[in-house]
């Protein structure tokens, strides 16, 4: 079984448009490829908090990270410190505030924008950091630094459906056409990851309300997708995700030991045997 995984955050993506409108995606879930599942994000519902909540395991409020303009590293151990200590390679193709989070901070695009330094948590890196740079070019970039470097772990972070949700609101053709794109750009790529074994989790950071907006509780803000791809889940349908476990999850999908993160017993196909409470996650 193959070690190597890709995590893909779309940003923005809401449960209910990603069950009616993601069609390649459902349509490996129905050949039994993937396995499709209901999360609720963590508050506030905001993506830089919750892209250091999915990367950490640790709730904004603890993190520190409890809005967009908290411009600074992460001060908890993460998918990226964890997997730079067990030696493995990282990449990723996203929004430059994960540069910030895990790189470097503030971001400068002459130097970060295209990162290649086997010293950094993140050490092949291409960031954006203009709101409408398309999805297109963010799923390529990823294929190239997939095919170049062979990272043990990729994050891929398109942020168009996030976009679109903030033009025109959730209920508007906009924002369900580009959840559509998204899930035509991801079936040029998808069938070549899972021919080569990798272990592939697609979720989002946060969904979307009709105010074109999102931070709050409302369901459609915090209900979001996640699909799991690989032969090392277990795909049982009872399984209730949790976004502070994706963390976890990770990690015993590279192999690291004593990460130290929250991990769902029956998420995966060969769970953890150690005894990880949520508190000890959040330390």
């Amino acid at each position: 079984m193959m070690n190597k995984t890709i995590l893909v955050v779309i940003d923005g993506l809401a449960y209910d448009t990603a069950e009616q409108c993601m069609g390649f995606l459902h349509g490996l879930k129905e050949q039994g490829t993937a396995t499709f599942y209901k999360m609720q994000c963590e508050l506030p519902s905001k993506s830089r908090p919750l892209y250091e909540t999915i990367l950490t395991g640790v709730v904004p409020v603890v993190s520190g990270i409890v809005h967009n303009n908290v411009v600074r590293n992460s001060n908890q151990q993460s998918v990226f410190s964890l997997a730079r200590k067990a030696k493995l390679s990282t990449a990723a193709a996203a929004f430059h505030w994960f540069s910030e989070l895990y790189n470097s901070s503030p971001y400068d695009a002459v130097r970060d924008r295209h990162t290649d330094d086997l010293d950094k948590l993140i050490q092949h890196g291409c960031f954006y950091h203009g709101d409408s740079y398309s999805d297109n070019y963010v799923y390529l970039d990823a294929e190239c630094l997939r095919k170049k470097h062979n990272p043990d772990f990729l994050l891929i972070h398109p942020m168009d459906v996030d976009n679109a949700g903030h033009s025109s609101g959730a209920d508007s053709s906009h924002y369900r056409n580009t959840v559509r794109n998204s899930d035509g750009e991801l079936s040029k790529y998808l069938p070549a990851w899972i021919e080569a074994g990798y272990q592939v989790i697609i979720t989002a950071d946060h969904g979307m309300n009709n105010d074109k907006s999102h931070g709050g509780t409302l369901p459609e803000e915090r209900n979001i997708p996640m699909f799991l791809i690989g032969d090392r889940f277990s795909h049982q349908q009872d399984c209730q995700p949790q976004q502070l476990e994706i963390c976890g999850v990770i990690c015993e999908l590279l192999g690291i030991d004593n990460h130290g993160k929250a991990v769902t017993n029956n998420l995966l196909l060969e769970p953890s045997t150690k005894d990880i409470t949520y508190l000890q996650a959040m330390a």
